[in-house]
């Protein structure tokens, strides 16, 4: 008997931040670095436009001539983030991950940002899975 996959929000990273479309880089550069984080959901007007990535960030801070204190996080971030419901079974969200090589999913529920599921998330479940299989 096998137990049912749980919802995506076990395994989530919650109350994430988030970062307006009109900032700077350099403003989500220090608010990654501060949180120790790597995957920055965008927003404009209260709603998910995008999802800025470290690596979004170290491409526009590598720039020779490109000031990350100007560049607005509009115009590095990924404009179609994978966004999921809180609901949806863990299974769904990775195999979705998996096949468009997504680095996160966005995870909401009501119209808001309640969570984000990175590739480090999913290696976290992986070993959690291995490790109990395997004891």
């Amino acid at each position: 008997m096998s137990k049912p996959v749980p919802p995506i929000t076990k395994y989530m990273t919650t109350s994430p931040h988030t970062i307006g479309a009109e900032q700077t880089i350099a403003n989500a550069a220090q608010l990654m670095a501060t949180h120790k984080i790597r995957h920055l959901p965008v927003l404009h007007g209260g709603k998910v436009v995008g999802v800025l990535s470290q690596r979004d960030v170290s491409m526009i801070e590598s720039l020779k001539d490109v000031d990350p204190k100007i560049v607005k996080v509009e115009d590095a971030m990924s404009g179609s983030p994978y966004l999921t419901d809180a609901e949806t079974p863990l299974t769904e969200v990775a195999s979705t991950m998996a096949e468009h090589k997504y680095g996160s999913a966005i995870v909401m529920q009501n119209n808001k940002v309640v969570g984000v599921f990175t590739t480090v998330d999913a290696c976290r479940v992986l070993a959690e899975v291995f490790e109990t299989r395997l004891r």
